[in-house]
């Protein structure tokens, strides 16, 4: 069983930053593909950003080239740096674990076994 913790959402004006953290339980963090996805009211929940152990990351195009996705595995910890921030960026962001690696799904969020509580970043305009 993992439990993943979320902190670091809060209100932003555009074109600022904010770094979310994820801090996971359990002694087998490094093993796991963890994942960033956002839901905004009324949108289904969609993928943001994955790490399989550093060796493999991936954005949406959305993101890519303004968010960074990283992990220290030493503190259970991923996160995500969030620059050039957009008010379509408000959502409530999860953070989200699994330990199988599917390269063709990854961005599937009915995959990941396990999730956090979720954040709020709100970007003003």
């Amino acid at each position: 069983q993992v439990q993943l913790v979320e902190s670091g959402g809060g209100l932003v004006q555009a074109g600022g930053s904010l770094r979310l953290s994820c801090a996971a339980s359990g002694r087998t963090f490094s093993s796991y593909v963890m994942g960033w996805f956002r839901q905004a009211p009324g949108k289904e929940r969609e993928f943001v950003a994955i790490s399989r152990s550093g060796s493999s990351i991936y954005y949406a195009d959305s993101v890519k080239g303004r968010f960074t996705i990283s992990r220290d595995n030493a503190k259970n910890t991923v996160y995500l740096q969030m620059n050039s921030l957009k008010p379509e960026d408000t959502a409530v962001y999860y953070c989200a674990a699994d330990k199988l690696w599917r390269p063709s799904r990854y961005s599937d969020s009915l995959l990941y076994d396990y999730w956090g509580q979720g954040t709020q970043v709100t970007v003003s305009s």
